[in-house]
């Protein structure tokens, strides 16, 4: 049911946008449905995940079983309290929606799906039972926040803020996601309830709780990230009194509250939270007190508060941990029943500035009760549920610096963090009185608003549910003590009995207590001296300051690093890519040796003889000047490499090789048509001597790579049995096509799409180039290019053994090519069509035979241009891309359909008249797709570049002949002149 509750939330944000159409505003109401129904969900569950006899519920669905992951969800009391929250809250906070954004309100259907999916995933993410589960719906509550902040984005304010959110967050993520796998390695399991059972150890996991701290420190907005969270106000009210107060906050609170029963002992936790948290409480107080909007003012409350349930949950004691969870659920209903209230004001007066508002308390007498209720109980006054959490949690933090309870503390760190809760405590109450005065109060010098009126009933229902919701919890700690006692047991029994009440005697706690209401009212009444001392004293204002620094010298090593090698230089992409091979995996090699390594020179002597002849080659290339040449001697290494295969007694590598070398070699002459025939004459520079060294380090280093890999299996190779397998699965005796085309036909799927995306990528790039498609296109026609040539041409009349050979220029015309093109062409097309049905039994198979086919139809266009291409070849490139794929796609769908496995073959006999018996597998369907995508790919490198070359040709000597006409002109009026 949990994760059908989940899904129900994202369904209903899907289809939030169709239903904004026809209800526009009145879409919250409907969408509250599906929160308002998981809470109900949820309270009927209490009695079982709370009291005394509480047991947790959970819920398991498989995932990806190859990884072991699974959809495990686990209610038990402290996911119960705040799923809660996370419904019941963004249940209320919809219906204000409904009355808060006018009908006509642009982005309603967005602002409602968004918000919706928003509720759906961090129900996920309190109710999530696993560690990588946790994970995806605390980064999908994060995506959500930043399009919700972002809500407006014509303006600057809600651009920023976003981003700036999305980027600190993000870095937290990170950062717990690396923490996330440690605990789960470390554990054994990725299972929360296992790893909260049976709690890792170790130096990794202390590592780990620094990272997962750093992840939720983030996202709850403490110090040094605690910018983000008040720059967000610029969201409106309702995504502010939501993720800001009740929901995506607390998701970093809530991490802390989950794993300190498990985790509190280990270092560096305690330090880290209670240092963290005090400063964070003290600082955030003291930044609200300065503040004069109202959301503002709420915004650095909330950032105190954070700081307060992080001291408090993190610290791991029994009595801090149920006073905690008290806390956070009070916490969470007065401070979304303000935030509620700043947006009536703000909607009733246009402003929430609190120096321009007075006198609203006659006008907004709902909106002011359920203020000062709420208020009341964030600065801890009697009898509301503030008070109640917040006398409990001195009272274990008095117990902590008295005796450690437990925890290990030191005296002077225990008095020195409770004196910091009771400063935050006083800071606190003078805030909310400011609160309560500044948006209600009657002050003199400044007119009221015009035009205020009461706000409708459906608009102040919900603050005023969730004030009252905080005065009846005030009455009932003796009910509220065992539904919480469950998850408070996680934590060893401490100095005293852990129990909520408005009464507890007359003792220190209670004093303290008195002592921060008193101070705060004080603070309140010399709000002006404190105002005075707050400007001589500016404390944390650089931290969003420092941020921006940040990110402006990131931007700026970002332009450098990227003018220093994105220079559109292909040498210097090779030396940056070829000094990481060095600089990484090349340290991880000289570290770790190459080891014991069996070696011997060679099978037969004729082996060290191509070996010699691949080494001279290769040093000749690098050293000759000429481009050609240096061409045609990389294609010398090519063919040995062919013609080791075939010593090795690989057939088919050999011949793959083979046509793959050829294919390059006519693809690099098809480039050389339009550079300089020789490289630079510089002699060996410094910078080339650099080159010539990285060269050959990287040569060492691929040397190295192979030796240890071949070194280091441990077991036998899974390619021991295919020999076998090619006989009884394949039925097919070419063992390498059988791989390709059963065995390991998902590879082959994989490199032939790969091979369409490439083609792709061949042609956007010439057309990005030369501004013009590879695509054939039928105004290309063979008459009319013939027709345009022999206009151009008085001599292209001469003898073609090609229908479009009369189209190129006689100085680029070969009869004797020709001839050979006209013979052999058919032939070549044939011996394609052999290779492709004779591949599964001999060498050959789809692959070699399109290359084989590619290579006909670049003798096509060699022979006689792009127009003798289109001749041969009339039909798209990107059609026979498409009907290649789609033919493999198809042969592996097909098996589906008869009960079998995808990309399953099977076995045809017939008996065909004249032919007699054929016997054959249906992986040859699959070899034809592969057959049509390598020849697609062929024809449309050869249609991209090819053709782009021949018309940059073509132009240049149109140019040519036209400076040669008007200089022929000139000539002849220079003459008639004289």
């Amino acid at each position: 049911m949990m994760a059908v509750l989940i899904a129900a939330h994202l369904a209903a944000a899907a289809l939030a946008p169709l239903l904004a159409g026809r209800l526009r505003s009145r879409v919250f109401l409907v969408l509250a449905v599906v929160p308002a129904t998981a809470f109900a969900w949820l309270a009927a569950r209490g009695g079982t995940v709370a009291g005394p006899d509480a047991r947790s519920i959970t819920q398991s669905t498989a995932w990806v079983d190859s990884l072991g992951m699974q959809l495990s969800f686990r209610l038990g009391t402290l996911s119960w309290v705040m799923a809660l929250l996370v419904t019941g809250i963004g249940a209320l906070v919809l219906v204000y929606s409904a009355y808060y954004f006018r009908p006509d309100e642009t982005g309603l259907g967005r602002f409602s799906g968004l918000l919706t999916g928003f509720a759906g995933t961090m129900l996920g993410l309190v109710l999530a039972d696993d560690l990588l589960l946790l994970y995806v719906f605390w980064e999908l509550t994060t995506v959500f926040s930043y399009l919700l902040i972002g809500h407006n984005p014509d303006r600057r304010a809600n651009r920023r803020a976003a981003m700036q959110a999305l980027i600190v967050t993000t870095f937290g993520g990170l950062a717990m996601l690396v923490g996330v796998v440690i605990v789960g390695q470390a554990a054994g399991t990725y299972s929360i309830s296992g790893v909260l059972a049976d709690p890792p150890a170790g130096t990794a996991v202390s590592v780990a709780v620094v990272l997962l701290l750093v992840g939720a420190v983030s996202k709850s907005a403490l110090v040094p990230f605690h910018f983000w969270l008040p720059a967000a106000m610029a969201a409106p009210t309702p995504v502010s009194a939501y993720l800001h107060a009740a929901a995506m906050v607390k998701a970093g609170v809530y991490v802390v509250a989950l794993f300190a029963p498990a985790l509190a002992g280990v270092l560096p936790w305690r330090p880290l939270l209670l240092t963290v948290g005090v400063a964070t409480m003290l600082l955030g107080a003291w930044r609200a007190l300065r503040q004069h909007d109202l959301k503002l003012l709420l915004a650095f409350g909330t950032v105190s508060q954070l700081g307060f349930l992080v001291v408090v949950l993190g610290v791991g004691t029994r009595s801090a941990a149920l006073a905690g969870v008290a806390m956070l659920v009070a916490h969470a209903l007065f401070k979304a029943a303000l935030f509620l209230v700043v947006g009536i004001v703000d909607h009733g007066a246009g402003t929430r500035d609190l120096r321009l508002l007075s006198g609203l308390r006659r006008r907004m007498p709902v909106a002011f009760w359920a203020a000062v209720l709420a208020a009341a109980s964030m600065a801890g006054v009697p009898p509301l549920a503030g008070f109640v959490a917040k006398e409990s949690i001195v009272k274990a933090f008095v117990d902590v610096a008295r005796t450690g309870d437990g925890t290990g503390i030191p005296p002077v760190a225990g008095w020195t963090v409770l004196v910091g809760l009771v400063a935050g405590s006083a800071l606190t109450v003078a805030y909310s009185a400011r609160f309560v005065w500044g948006a209600f109060a009657t002050k003199p010098g400044v007119s009221e608003p015009a035009g205020i009126h009461s706000p409708p009933v459906g608009f102040a229902a919900a603050p005023a549910l969730l004030a009252l919701g905080g005065l009846a919890l005030g009455f009932l700690g003796s009910a509220e003590t065992p539904a919480l006692a469950p998850y408070a047991e996680h934590y060893p029994e401490g100095v005293h009995h852990a129990s909520l009440g408005l009464w507890h005697g007359l003792n220190l706690a209670l004093v303290l207590s008195a002592v921060s209401l008193a101070a705060g009212a004080v603070m309140y009444w010399q709000r002006h001296a404190v105002a005075r001392a707050q400007r001589g004293l500016r404390v944390g204002y650089e931290a969003e300051h420092g941020f921006r620094r940040t990110l402006r010298v990131v931007d700026r090593v970002a332009v450098e690093v990227t003018g220093a090698t994105q220079r559109g230089s292909l040498p210097v992409y090779l030396v940056v890519i070829f000094v990481v091979v060095i600089t990484v995996p090349g340290t991880a090699l000289l570290m770790a040796g190459v080891g014991s390594v069996d070696l011997y020179g060679w099978d037969n002597p004729a082996q060290l003889a191509v070996g010699g002849v691949l080494v001279a080659a290769a040093i000749l290339t690098a050293r000759s000047g000429r481009r050609l040449k240096a061409v045609l001697l990389a294609g010398v290494t090519g063919y040995g490499m062919a013609l080791l295969f075939m010593m090795h007694g690989a057939p088919d590598l050999a011949l793959t090789q083979v046509l793959v070398e050829t294919v390059t070699l006519a693809v690099f002459v098809l480039v050389l048509r339009s550079l300089p025939p020789r490289f630079s004459e510089r002699p060996l520079t410094s910078t080339r001597w650099g080159r010539l060294g990285i060269g050959a380090l990287v040569g060492a280093l691929m040397a190295g790579f192979a030796l240890v890999a071949s070194a280091a299996r441990t077991a036998d190779p899974v390619s021991e049995t295919f020999a076998e397998r090619a006989e009884a699965e394949g039925r097919g005796h070419n063992v390498v096509n059988v791989i390709l085309v059963d065995i390991r036909a998902w590879d082959t799927m994989g490199e032939i799409s790969v091979l369409v995306v490439a083609a792709t990528g061949v042609a956007s790039l010439v057309f990005l180039i030369t501004g013009r498609t590879g695509r054939w296109r039928p105004d290309e026609a063979i008459g009319s290019a013939l027709d345009s040539h022999a206009s151009s041409h008085p001599d292209g009349g001469r003898p073609s053994w090609l229908r479009a050979g009369g189209t190129l220029p006689p100085d680029r015309r070969s009869i004797v090519f020709e001839v050979v093109t006209r013979l052999a062409f058919h032939i070549i097309v044939v011996f394609s069509v052999y290779l492709l049905f004779s591949g599964h039994n001999m060498p050959g198979g789809g692959f070699a035979a399109g290359l084989v086919a590619g290579l006909a139809l670049m003798m096509r266009y060699l022979a006689g241009g792009r127009h003798e291409l289109n001749d041969a070849a009339p039909v798209d490139a990107g059609l026979v891309l498409g009907v290649g794929l789609f033919v493999a796609t198809g042969t592996g769908l097909v098996p589906l359909a008869v009960g079998g496995a995808v990309l399953q073959s099977a076995v045809v006999d017939l008996s065909v008249p004249l032919l007699g018996h054929v016997h054959f597998t249906t992986s040859l369907f699959f070899d034809v797709g592969v057959y049509l995508v390598v020849v697609g790919l062929m024809l449309d490198v050869l249609r991209s570049l090819g053709s782009g070359v021949d018309r940059h040709g073509d132009e240049s000597a149109e140019n040519g002949r036209d400076e040669a006409d008007e200089q022929h002109a000139q000539q002849e009026r220079l003459g008639e002149t004289r």
